[in-house]
C-alpha cells in the first residue's frame, strides 16, 4: 500500500469521525422543536451539546485540510463546481454557532423561539447538504479533463442525490437520539427512546432503498463485486444496526451510542470503499476523474503530512476522549440555569 492509498482511506476516516461527532449534534437540532416539549427540555437539550459541539468540528476543519494539503485537485474542483452547496453549509454552520451564543440573551420566548429556529435551520441544512454532496460524489460529478463544472446547483437536485441528504438527516437524527439518552432523564429520555425506535424503521427502509439505487445508478458496487471480502464492510452495517435495536430496548445508551458511531463509519467506509481509487468521479468520462494517485500531492509532502498526522492526531483524539468523559453524565436540573459552556 502506497502513500497515496494511506491518506485515501485517512481521507475518508476523517469524514467518518465528523459525522460521528458532530453528527448527533445535528440530529439533536433538527429534533429540538419537535422531541422538546418545554424550556426545560430545550435547554437540556443544548446543554447537552454545548461543551462538545465546536470541539467535534475540529474533524471538519481537519478533513477540509487534508484534502487540500493531500489532494489539492480534489480540493480545488471540490470547492468550485460544489461551491454552492458548500456555502450553503457555511452558512448553516454559522447560523447554528451563533444560536447557540444568542439564544440565552434575552428570556423573552419570542427571541428564544427565533434561535431555537436557527438552530433546527443550521442543523438540518447543512446534514441534509452533506449527504447530497456525497451521494452526488458517488454517482459522478459532470467535470472535464480540465476539472471544469458543466451544470449548475440543480445537477446536485437528483433523486439520487435527495436520496441521499434524507439518508443522513435520519441517520444523524437516530445519532442525536442514542446521545439524549445518554444525557437526559425522566419524560424526556423515554420520548427520546420512542423516537429513536420509530427512526430506526424508517432509517432501515432509505439505507435499503439507497443501496438498491447505488447498485442500479452508480458503480459504487463494482470493487464489491471484484474483491467479494469487502462486502464484510456491509454486514458489519446490517449486524451493528440490528444489535443496535436490541440495545435500545435494554436501556445501554453508551452502547447504543458506539453501535450507531459504528454504523456511521460503516456506511462511510461501504462509499469509500466503493469508490476507490476515485475521489471526485466524473460522469461526462472515467477519464476525467481525480483518483487518489493522480490528485495527490508530492510524495514528500504525503511523508511529512504522515508525520503529522501520526503524532498529532492520537493528541486530539486523547483530549475529545477526556472531554467526552468529563460531561458524561446525566444532565442535572440545576445544570440548566449553567451556561452552556
Amino acid at each position: 500500500m502506497g502513500l497515496q492509498d494511506i491518506w485515501f482511506f485517512l481521507w475518508g476516516l476523517l469524514w467518518a469521525i465528523y459525522f460521528i461527532t458532530d453528527g448527533f449534534d445535528f440530529g439533536l437540532g433538527i429534533m429540538l422543536p419537535f422531541i422538546a416539549k418545554d424550556e426545560a427540555e430545550k435547554r437540556t437539550i443544548y446543554t447537552s451539546m454545548g461543551p462538545l459541539w465546536d470541539g467535534n468540528e475540529v474533524w471538519l476543519i481537519t478533513a477540509g485540510g487534508v484534502t487540500f494539503a493531500a489532494f489539492p485537485k480534489v480540493y480545488a474542483v471540490m470547492f468550485s463546481s460544489l461551491y454552492s452547496p458548500l456555502m450553503l453549509i457555511l452558512f448553516g454552520l454559522i447560523i447554528r454557532g451563533v444560536a447557540y451564543e444568542f439564544r440565552e440573551k434575552s428570556s423573552d420566548p419570542s427571541w428564544k423561539k427565533l434561535w431555537d429556529t436557527c438552530m433546527f435551520l443550521g442543523s438540518f441544512f447543512p446534514a441534509f447538504l452533506l449527504g447530497v454532496a456525497f451521494a452526488n460524489i458517488f454517482k459522478g460529478i459532470p467535470i472535464d479533463g480540465k476539472g471544469y463544472f458543466h451544470g449548475t446547483i440543480l445537477t446536485f437536485i437528483n433523486p439520487y442525490g435527495l436520496l441521499g441528504g434524507i439518508l443522513f438527516v435520519l441517520m444523524f437524527m437516530l445519532h442525536g437520539c442514542m446521545w439524549l439518552l445518554i444525557k437526559s432523564k425522566n419524560e424526556l429520555y423515554h420520548r427520546a427512546k420512542k423516537t429513536a425506535k420509530k427512526l430506526w424503521f424508517v432509517l432501515l427502509i432509505v439505507i435499503i432503498v439507497f443501496l438498491d439505487y447505488t447498485y442500479i445508478g452508480t458503480k459504487l458496487f463494482d470493487n464489491y463485486i471484484k474483491y467479494p471480502i469487502l462486502s464484510l464492510v456491509l454486514i458489519i452495517t446490517i449486524v451493528c444496526y440490528f444489535i443496535l435495536r436490541f440495545y435500545i430496548n435494554k436501556d445501554r445508551p453508551w452502547i447504543c451510542w458506539f453501535l450507531s458511531a459504528i454504523t456511521i463509519i460503516s456506511i462511510v467506509f461501504f462509499g469509500v470503499i466503493g469508490l476507490y481509487p476515485n475521489m471526485f468521479p466524473s460522469s461526462i468520462s472515467p477519464a476525467y476523474s481525480l483518483t487518489a494517485y493522480n490528485a495527490s500531492s508530492t510524495p514528500l509532502t504525503l511523508k511529512i503530512m504522515l508525520t503529522v498526522v501520526i503524532i498529532f492526531v492520537p493528541i486530539v483524539l486523547a483530549y475529545q476522549i477526556w472531554a467526552y468523559n468529563m460531561f458524561k453524565e446525566k444532565i442535572k436540573k440545576e445544570d440548566l440555569y449553567e451556561s452552556y459552556y
